[in-house]
């Protein structure tokens, strides 16, 4: 399988050869034929004599051109006839510019204004000017593909390590985290990787609970039931255990879906009648506030107030007063009862699962479905909804 890095770097080094290319032809086409031909044109106009001047005057001339210049060089006529020559005789040129190799070198030549031919060719040992700028051209590619190698490698070798951890998470462990670096696409994708397997671990570790605890639960009412049957004298307390163990299932199913499911039915529910529905279900109850409109699932805020007041009838005292009302940041539900209230230090542990049933945990995991909290004060449960 061909790495992200490889294929990443590979296109780089791409984009650097198709640029020396580019950049090669552009200065042939261009600068050598253009600049340098204007300029070996115009030397040749000063340097040699008129066109009609005899052809020891252009020797002479065309002598005095190329001191120093390491070049064969050649003259010829408009109809390209040989004029004058220094080194070795060049043929005459098909066009202006560079032409094909001959006898080892490259050929170049430029008509004058005059009609006249300028050929030349560089000594074997002397280098085409082309060789130069490629040579350089290649030098800086080369510094720019050492210097992508780094950049490239670190961004995909961060990819490696999120797809380790993604493999190692499919493979059981949820406990595998990333670290997460920079502050790019990579980095917050390893932060959405990290929130997710922390959301599953929770999740997995949730239910593993749930179900160690609902197993311990049910031996209770199922141990009853089991001596019921030897005893046909208590069937109401029979009925009375299958319901508790109704109820028991039925909750702990509403928990497993208020963990898992995102997104609850929405609608507009007058709380202050919900309440009242509710409490008058119950013995000792009071109800007081004003009514309330709050968009939410009436079956989950029913369920809610109906755990809160069932918490009051097993583990407070008479009277409840449940209160409804709202202020200018939220709405609340209060129930209190006369009971000596719960310690500071344990009022957290009520929302746990299995510490006190599931009532308590449904009762917020439902309040935080809506956006609000539900909390314990001594005493009293309050709920706060937007």
């Amino acid at each position: 399988m061909r790495k992200l890095y490889l294929r990443i770097y590979l296109a780089v080094l791409a984009s650097l050869a198709v640029f020396v290319l580019a950049a090669a032809v552009l200065w042939r086409q261009v600068g050598e034929h253009g600049a340098q031909g204007d300029i070996a044109a115009t030397l040749a106009l000063n340097v040699l004599p008129q066109a009609g001047a005899p052809a020891a005057d252009h020797q002479a001339a065309l002598v005095r051109l190329t001191t120093n210049l390491h070049a064969d060089l050649s003259v010829f006529s408009p109809q390209k006839t040989l004029l004058a020559s220094v080194g070795e005789p060049l043929p005459a040129p098909e066009r202006e510019g560079w032409s094909a190799r001959w006898r080892g070198g490259p050929l170049w030549a430029v008509q004058l204004d005059d009609g006249r031919w300028l050929a030349a060719r560089p000594y074997r040992h002397q280098r085409h000017p082309a060789l130069g700028l490629l040579f350089w051209l290649g030098l800086i590619a080369l510094a720019v593909g050492v210097g992508a190698y780094p950049v490239v490698r670190r961004l995909t070798r961060r990819l490696e390590r999120l797809q380790r951890g993604v493999e190692s998470l499919a493979a059981g462990n949820l406990s595998v985290r990333v670290d997460v670096e920079g502050r790019d696409e990579v980095a917050r994708l390893a932060g959405s990787f990290n929130r997710a397997a922390a959301r599953i671990e929770a999740l997995v570790g949730a239910h593993k609970a749930l179900l160690a605890n609902a197993s311990h639960e049910l031996r209770t009412p199922l141990a009853r039931i089991r001596m019921a049957l030897e005893l046909p004298e208590r069937r109401g307390e029979l009925l009375q255990d299958i319901a508790e163990l109704d109820a028991l299932v039925d909750e702990i199913l509403l928990a497993s879906r208020l963990e898992v499911q995102e997104a609850i039915s929405v609608e507009s529910v007058d709380l202050l009648a919900l309440a009242a529905e509710e409490c008058a279900r119950y013995e000792g109850v009071e109800l007081d506030g004003e009514p309330v409109t709050v968009s939410g699932d009436a079956r989950l805020l029913r369920r809610m107030i109906r755990n809160l007041l069932e918490n009051a009838r097993k583990h407070g005292r008479p009277p409840v007063k449940v209160t409804v009302g709202k202020n200018e940041a939220q709405i609340f539900l209060r129930f209190c009862d006369s009971g000596p209230g719960v310690p500071e230090g344990e009022r957290e542990k009520l929302f746990e699962p299995f510490y006190r049933g599931l009532g308590l945990s449904i009762v917020r995991q439902i309040a935080r479905r809506h956006g609000g909290e539900a909390r314990c004060e001594g005493s009293c449960f309050a709920v706060t909804l937007p």
